[in-house]
């Protein structure tokens, strides 16, 4: 089963290989229709039959509300009436004043999970080459749910050119990010002033980033750093934080970081803390079993792959400490 319903891109093809290309400087209305984000969210009574009433004897479950889609009616989610719903117009109109003014470019905008959740993703212009050839693109990605997957996120969020690796942009502090819950009301404005767009958070990241580029790491170093990143939770024992190391991960890693992955012998990525980055956000976002593509790009950018390449970000980190 596909999540990915409908998506739009302009310039390359995005990494997941999924999408309808578009020309450059396209409206957002022209965005909108193409990605399949022309649509409303429209939300109605739960209203049910009890067992052994009279047929004609429907009742109101007052707490509880159903969204549905407003072109196929089609339901999305149960939620209670204090739920702030946040339409797909509204994600992509967050970037109407970033594109015209800021100098963003939308990439890609979709709809995952038959509408259950959808976003758009604009690249900011901020760039940096490690070591002179090793290029990274700044981009924004604004996301929602109306399933309780995802509050309403705004992230900042790198990609990686020579292999197209995702890597959340996460500072102290949660800098790199705002959500907003979705019992609350979605202001784009604040979000934004929240989120600083954008410089600061951007020269942070890149400071790290070439940090871990002239950071040396070893044998050794390496095996440790994959053992704890690298895990799964232990099925059984009493401990709920017991853990199991995931060797077929680990070899599909290991190989990537000695030659395999693609970017993995530039002078940025050979032997370094970066290059054991992007080995763990290349084996995330293009190698690690999923049932799809389009189940890839969930969890790496909100799921257990966005989890598992924030922890080795982190772990990283600790090399140069």
């Amino acid at each position: 089963m596909h999540l990915v319903q409908t998506m739009a891109y302009v310039n390359e093809v995005p990494w997941h290989g999924l999408g309808q290309q578009l020309a450059t400087d396209q409206p957002l209305e022209v965005w909108a229709e193409q990605a399949g984000m022309n649509w409303r969210i429209e939300a109605a009574d739960v209203r049910f039959a009890a067992r052994g009433a009279d047929v004609d004897a429907i009742r109101t479950f007052p707490e509880q509300r159903v969204l549905y889609r407003s072109d196929t009616k089609a339901p999305l989610a149960i939620v209670s009436s204090r739920y702030q719903v946040v339409q797909p117009a509204e994600i992509l109109e967050f970037y109407r004043d970033l594109t015209d003014i800021g100098g963003f470019e939308l990439e890609t905008a979709g709809v995952l999970k038959e509408g259950r959740k959808f976003w758009a993703l604009a690249r900011t212009g901020q760039t940096v080459s490690l070591q002179g050839l090793d290029q990274v693109n700044g981009y924004l990605l604004l996301a929602t749910a109306c399933d309780g997957t995802l509050a309403t996120t705004a992230q900042f969020t790198s990609v990686r050119v020579v292999c197209n690796n995702t890597l959340a942009i996460a500072l102290a502090k949660g800098a790199g990010a705002v959500k907003v819950p979705h019992r609350s009301q979605f202001d784009a404005q604040a979000v934004k002033r929240q989120l600083g767009i954008a410089i600061a958070s951007w020269d942070d990241f890149m400071m790290q980033m070439k940090a871990l580029s002239e950071c040396k790491v070893n044998a050794k170093t390496t095996e440790a750093f994959l053992q704890r990143v690298l895990t799964y939770p232990a099925a059984t024992g009493t401990d709920r934080n017991a853990t199991v190391v995931n060797d077929r991960a680990v070899k599909s890693v290991q190989a990537l970081f000695a030659g395999r992955g693609k970017g993995s012998n530039l002078t940025s990525a050979a032997g370094t803390a970066w290059g054991l980055v992007n080995s763990v956000t290349e084996f995330v976002d293009h190698h690690r079993r999923a049932r799809s593509d389009d189940h890839r790009l969930d969890a790496a950018w909100f799921g257990q792959g966005a989890a598992l390449k924030q922890k080795a970000w982190e772990e990283a980190l600790h090399q140069v400490a």
